[in-house]
């Protein structure tokens, strides 16, 4: 997570010429010293062939992987330092659009507690401080508070500093997390032990930042990269108290187009490698209990053909373009999951996008668009009945939030509209029931009811509707 200065600075970067634009204008050049000219990047002749495609590429030079080309960074040096001469002149109104970004933040917040396993997690920041301090409290929220990683102390003698993933083991007892301090994404996987507070000898570099844990609670996979593409390669395993010189290769992607990654799923019976494309995917599975097996294809890699595994905790379900421009859900047994095997669970629908899947021990959340709205369907296993939230706007965007507590009632989603601020509600699944946890503060005075949002529909001259949603203060 970047600090709060980081946050503001892609912000900054889009405002500062739109509001310094009279400013600027009205400057006269003899504001600068004579004589200065922008840096001029050299011109060298560098040919690719790609396809039978010959290009050109007279700037390639400037790529540097490593970041060590003194000819490279001397470059990137000269238009930094041209930069800040062409701009001296608004330094002041720099400032002054910092500070008041800034204010409009609220700097000590804290957002909303995760339940899972016993406890509740949380992230907080402090007023002045940069980053934040990641927390958890056992059973209640009125618990002692344990802080399991002081950000704001970790990042002290960086000039940067990102937490990647954090996990915690299923006993609760050991932490997984990874540190980038070079803005590469190359995270680097530390272990604590929350009983005792020891941050273990151990470490794992060139990782993409996430641990998955096995049930026996000392064993954990993780994803390296390849050291010139960046692109996610291999995945190993690691025993804790072993060191890193000692895990075991589980994976190689051997296809350059595919992303992998590890993950586990909700019920904790399987950890599964993904393996995915623009146009196909793959899934890899064992049982979380039995680390050291072979990882298993669920089906093997088909051209055109993407598919996600959820488990019901009996069954799995399987979110698939199979035959299904917008996908449909299917669901297997758990001893057969070849596709032959697949059943249909929720059909394709020609008005309906699927675009996800939250499964849960008595319900299952199923994440569709129509019309351009996203909608999240609600289903009882039991008496297999669906309902729809009704969010109660005409147009408006919501999402699933983060409910790991595989039996959890609850289903946690986001929502934000046109008039209403990003806001973070509790969905009761049996009751129906919305429950607003967190909304954003906005400053200065806003009230939602003083505007109103519409949701209209045009017509192209092919016939496709096109939705337009606009918003207006009342009068």
């Amino acid at each position: 997570m970047p600090n709060l200065n980081s946050c503001i600075l892609g912000l900054f970067a889009m405002l500062i010429l739109g509001a310094c634009k009279n400013e600027i204008n009205n400057m006269k050049i003899d504001k600068f010293p004579e004589g200065v000219q922008p840096p001029v990047a050299k011109m060298e002749e560098h040919v690719i062939t790609l396809h039978g495609d010959t290009l050109r590429d007279p700037y390639f030079w400037l790529r540097d992987d490593e970041r060590k080309d003194s000819a490279v960074i001397a470059y990137l040096n000269a238009e930094n330092a041209y930069l800040d001469i062409m701009m001296s002149g608004t330094k002041k109104l720099q400032e002054e659009l910092f500070k008041e970004m800034r204010a409009r933040i609220k700097e000590k917040d804290e957002s909303v507690p995760v339940f899972n396993k016993g406890y509740y997690y949380y992230s907080r920041t402090e007023e002045g401080k940069e980053y934040y301090k990641y927390c958890r409290k056992k059973g209640s929220l009125d618990a002692p508070e344990e802080v399991l990683l002081d950000v704001d102390e970790m990042a002290k003698g960086f000039d940067y500093y990102s937490i990647g993933g954090v996990s915690i083991s299923d006993d609760q007892n050991l932490m997984a997390y990874s540190v980038d301090t070079v803005s590469r994404r190359q995270y680097t996987i530390y272990i604590k032990n929350l009983q005792t507070g020891e941050l273990f000898s151990e470490s794992i570099p060139n990782t993409e930042g996430q641990a998955v844990w096995a049930s026996d609670n000392k064993t954990f996979f993780y994803t390296t990269k390849n050291l010139k593409t960046l692109l996610s390669e291999k995945i190993y395993r690691h025993e804790v108290g072993s060191g890193s010189d000692k895990d075991v290769l589980v994976y190689t992607e051997k296809d350059p187009s595919n992303y992998i990654g590890v993950t586990k799923s909700k019920s904790d019976k399987y950890i599964f490698i993904v393996s995915q494309a623009t146009l196909s995917s793959e899934w890899l599975m064992i049982k979380a209990d039995e680390p050291t097996a072979t990882f298993k294809p669920f089906q093997k890699r088909i051209p055109d053909v993407l598919y996600s595994v959820s488990h019901t905790g009996k069954k799995f379900v399987v979110r698939t373009n199979k035959d299904a421009v917008n996908f449909r859900l299917m669901e297997c047994p758990e001893e057969n999951t070849a596709m032959d095997q697949w059943k249909d669970l929720v059909p394709h629908r020609d008005d309906v996008l699927l675009e996800g899947v939250d499964v849960f021990a008595e319900h299952m959340v199923l994440v569709e668009r129509k019309d351009g709205l996203l909608q999240l369907r609600i289903t009882d296993h039991s008496v297999k009945q669906s309902h729809y939230i009704d969010f109660g706007e005409p147009a408006y965007t919501a999402y699933p939030g983060n409910t790991p507590d595989f039996n959890s009632k609850v289903f946690r989603f986001m929502y934000t509209s046109l008039t209403t601020p990003y806001s973070t509600y509790d969905y009761g699944m049996d009751t129906k029931e919305k429950k607003l946890l967190k909304q954003q503060e906005v400053l200065g005075g806003y009230k939602p009811e003083n505007y109103v949002t519409e949701r209209l529909w045009a017509k192209a001259t092919d016939g496709t509707r096109i939705p337009i949603s606009i918003v207006y203060k009342r009068i």
